[in-house]
Order: C-alpha cells, then sequence, then structure tokens
C-alpha cells in the first residue's frame, strides 16, 4: 500500500503543475495585488477537504486525531513561514513541484527546507520547539468546543465558498479575456498539457486527492492526510541516517509530487534547467530555513495547516493560516518591489520625471529649469537614447527651447515605441513586478517586450496586462521554458 503514496503524489503534482497552483501566490496576491482571487481557490480546497473528511468520518472511514492548541508555537511559527515562502518563491509543496520544473532556487530551498525541518523534529533544535509546543490550552477544534458533528461548519463554509467563487467568476467571464498561447496539440493533449488549467478546477481536484489520501494512507499506519513538512523532514532523516523507520507513505507523496511535476513540465515544454543568480540563491537558503524552522513549530505548512487543519476546523488550522497570511503580507512589504525602486530607495515617484518617448512633445513641464544667474556652466542635458536613468538633467533657462527626453532605466530601446525588458531567470513575481513598473515609464501607445521563463508568469503576466487595459500583440514559447509577451500599453 506504500505505493500508493507515489501514485497519489505523482497525480498531485501534476495537477499543480499543470494548474499552476502555488499558495504563496494566493497569499501574496492579497497585498501585491490587491486580489482574492487565489484565496477562493485556497478556501476551494478547504471546503472540498472539510465535507469529503466529514463524510470519511461519520462513516467511520477516518479517526483523525487532534492535539491540543499551542497558539505561541503557532503563530509565531507561521508567521516565520509566511517569511519564508516569499524568500523561497514558493510554499511547501510549491517548492516541491517548482524544483521539478528545473528551478534550481527551488532545489536549494527544498533541501535547507527538509534539513532545518528535521532539525526542529529530531535533531539539534528538538528541545527548543518541544519547549514552545508545550505550551498549549485546552482547545482543538471548533465543533468540539461547541459540541457538534464538522457537518454545520463544513456546510457554511462550502455555502460561503461557492457564493464567492461564483461572483469573481461572474466578473471574469464577463471582463477582458487573457490571452493564451496558440494550440498546438489538439484532444487529450492538449487538454492536459497545453491548455491553461483553471485555478478553481485545479482547486477542486487537490481538495478532492486530499479526501482520497486520508483513508490511502491511514491504510498503512499513517493516520493523517496530505502533508509536506513531516514527510520532507523524514525523507532527509532517511537520507542522512539510513533510517528506515521514517521512510513511510508521506515519504513517497513528497517524492511523487516531484515526479508528477516533472512529467507535466516536459510534456507541456516547461522544463529546464534554471539556475538562479547570487540574490535568489541567498533568498533560497534563507527562505528554506525559515519554511523548515516554521512549519515545524506551527505543526505543518500551507497543506498540513491551510488545507488539512483548516477542513478539520482546528484552532491550530486556522491560526496558522492567519499567521501565514500576515507573514506572506510583511514580507511583501519588505522584499517584493521593482529594481527601480530598490535603487531609489523605494520612492521613485518622488525622485524622477516620467519618461517621455522620442515621438512625445517636449514641454516645460518635463524638466525642472534653474536661474541663468545661478548656473556658472551649462548643466548636463539628457538627450533620447544617451541617458540611462528616468530621470532629467537640470538645464539652464538658455537650454529650454532644446528637446529634453529620457530612456527608462533598465529597458533596452528597440525603436518604433518598443523597449524590451528581459526578465530571464527571474522567478515568480518578479516578471510581473517589474512589467507593472516598466509600463509606467513608457508612453501609451509604445511597447513592452518581455522575455521571461518564470511559468508561472504565462498566466500572471496576461490576466494583469487584461485587467489593466493592455494589449497583448505577440504571445508565444521561443523554447523550452522561454516565452516572449509583447503588452502594449493601453493607459
Amino acid at each position: 500500500m506504500l505505493v500508493s503514496g507515489l501514485v497519489l503524489g505523482a497525480v498531485l503534482g501534476f495537477v499543480m503543475q499543470r494548474g499552476r497552483f502555488c499558495v504563496t501566490g494566493f497569499l501574496r496576491d492579497l497585498f501585491t495585488q490587491r486580489s482574492t482571487r487565489g484565496l477562493i481557490a485556497l478556501l476551494i480546497v478547504i471546503s472540498v477537504h472539510a465535507v469529503g473528511l466529514a463524510a470519511l468520518t461519520t462513516a467511520g472511514v477516518i479517526t483523525p486525531e487532534y492535539d491540543e492548541f499551542a497558539p505561541v508555537a503557532v503563530i509565531i511559527g507561521g508567521f516565520i513561514f509566511g517569511l519564508g515562502i516569499v524568500l523561497a518563491g514558493g510554499c511547501a509543496s510549491g517548492t516541491w513541484y517548482r524544483s521539478g520544473e528545473g528551478l534550481v532556487g527551488s532545489w536549494i530551498a527544498l533541501f535547507m527546507y527538509g534539513l532545518s525541518a528535521a532539525a526542529m523534529k529530531y535533531g539539534v533544535l528538538e528541545g527548543a520547539a518541544s519547549a514552545l509546543k508545550s505550551q498549549t490550552v485546552p482547545l482543538t477544534t471548533l465543533p468540539a468546543t461547541f459540541g457538534t458533528s464538522a457537518w454545520p461548519f463544513a456546510v457554511a463554509l462550502t455555502a460561503l465558498t461557492a457564493w464567492l467563487a461564483v461572483r469573481q467568476l461572474r466578473r471574469e467571464f464577463s471582463g477582458p479575456k487573457p490571452a493564451v498561447l496558440k494550440a498546438k496539440k489538439t484532444g487529450l493533449a492538449h487538454l492536459l498539457s497545453e491548455k491553461p488549467w483553471h485555478v478553481y478546477a485545479t482547486a477542486a481536484i487537490v481538495g478532492t486527492l486530499g479526501v482520497i489520501a486520508w483513508p490511502l494512507s491511514a491504510a498503512t499506519g499513517r493516520n493523517d492526510g496530505l502533508g509536506i513538512t513531516t514527510p520532507s523532514a523524514n525523507l532527509t532523516s532517511v537520507i542522512v541516517t539510513g533510517n528506515p523507520e521514517r521512510f513511510d507513505w508521506g515519504v513517497l507523496l513528497v517524492v511523487g509530487i516531484l515526479v508528477g511535476s516533472f512529467i507535466a513540465a516536459k510534456a507541456s515544454g516547461e522544463f529546464r534547467v534554471r539556475v538562479p543568480d547570487a540574490t535568489q540563491s541567498g533568498r533560497s537558503v534563507v527562505g528554506g530555513i525559515f519554511m523548515g524552522v516554521g512549519a515545524a513549530l506551527a505543526g505543518g505548512c500551507t497543506v498540513g495547516n491551510g488545507m488539512v487543519q483548516t477542513s478539520l476546523f482546528s484552532y491550530q488550522g486556522w491560526a496558522a493560516l492567519a499567521a501565514i497570511t500576515v507573514g506572506v503580507g510583511v514580507a511583501a512589504k519588505l522584499w517584493l518591489k521593482p529594481a527601480s525602486a530598490q535603487a531609489d530607495g523605494g520612492s521613485v515617484a518622488q525622485k524622477s520625471v516620467a519618461p517621455r518617448s522620442p515621438r512625445a512633445p517636449h514641454t516645460a513641464e518635463s524638466i525642472t529649469a534653474v536661474p541663468a544667474t545661478d548656473v556658472e556652466a551649462p548643466a548636463p542635458v539628457s538627450f533620447a537614447g544617451t541617458s540611462s536613468t528616468p530621470s532629467f538633467a537640470t538645464a539652464p533657462v538658455g537650454l529650454l527651447e532644446r528637446p529634453v527626453v529620457a530612456k527608462p532605466a533598465g529597458l533596452q530601446e528597440l525603436g518604433n515605441g518598443r523597449w524590451g525588458m528581459d526578465s530571464l531567470g527571474a522567478v515568480c513575481p518578479f516578471p510581473l513586478i517589474e512589467a507593472k513598473d516598466a509600463i509606467k515609464r513608457i508612453d501609451v501607445g509604445d511597447e513592452l517586450v518581455i522575455t521571461f521563463d518564470c511559468t508561472q508568469a504565462t498566466d500572471a503576466i496576461p490576466r494583469w496586462a487584461a485587467q489593466d487595459g493592455h494589449e497583448i500583440t505577440e504571445f508565444e514559447q521561443t523554447d523550452d521554458a522561454g516565452w516572449i509577451i509583447t503588452v502594449k500599453r493601453g493607459q
């Protein structure tokens, strides 16, 4: 029966990769995009899980066990985990399936995640973790507190989720449609390896797989459902010590996620080994450590807590999810900024003047003048094609009649109102962050030509362009895990 973990994990990894299913992105979008679309997808997973697990519990197929709520450990651990997943560019399950896409940064984060989780559970940090987790209160689940079954909570949550999902889908169907890549395959091959999967359909499948996982896992003696942190720690322990005692259904589950995502990525032409730069490598190391430490303290990650424990309506699950969300919000504020904002101390709007393309008429507002009596010698003037910054040099009054334009920083001038932006090597969400920043620094009607190799950006960039009123004039896959998209500024 252990092999069922590998099979279910492979299906889960395939589904997550094809559906771009990323809980980090769902929570991050609350702060960076002001969008609840991803959060609703997470609620769909929890609702499907909740109904399924309530049914299995009622039928006596499974018997969930609950630990007493340890608020200090859960809240601190959840917050640390939230910081870590933003740094690493993906949550626990996301890091596993993105490793299958060939992202070396995810490999680094995954190694540090498993190592630090093992240290917290079985190694040198076990004492500190146990001390925090021992501070408990006599609470387990909401149904236990109110003396009811899980059904009233499951039905209420499902009804709320359904209402939110229908409202969101109506907005999507009535609004502008995101651009998609041209189909090259037909039939089942197109559906499985090419056609974009809607995140809500993906969420429903993930929730269903979670329900199936519990009885399969319980049949092997592991009384639990989907989980990533303990299996990752166990896999690390098995590899390091050679002790087979921790080789269980959960270990094969996470290995299966890697295998399934690799199959999906290869079939869709989205696999390629991508080596991160030094900055992202460092973030992956720190992010992986934060993930392992945080999840071990909180008693689970975005899967164990954010999907399973929430569906059981445990205090631990919902408190951990809230703490993770806060951690993601803080991390987004600290680290998710465009390169121009980081270079200018985060206040570009105050330090620069909106650039004009060579085709734009010159006006006196485009530069700042100083009295000629205050100038001993002519100050340098930035001309089109010669300046590398988005700011204008200060010029004396005598030069006001000369056209002064600036080239947007970080963009390559391609001519005819086209600007190139190279995002190759940038991980999610940075291609989108840079694109949103760059589009503001070119004129209406100009085109931003973006090259990127971030799989998630194939959905994020077209969706942003459609929502913000920009036109996609080109979108194609240029190589394995390589794309080019041209966005024409619409406003």
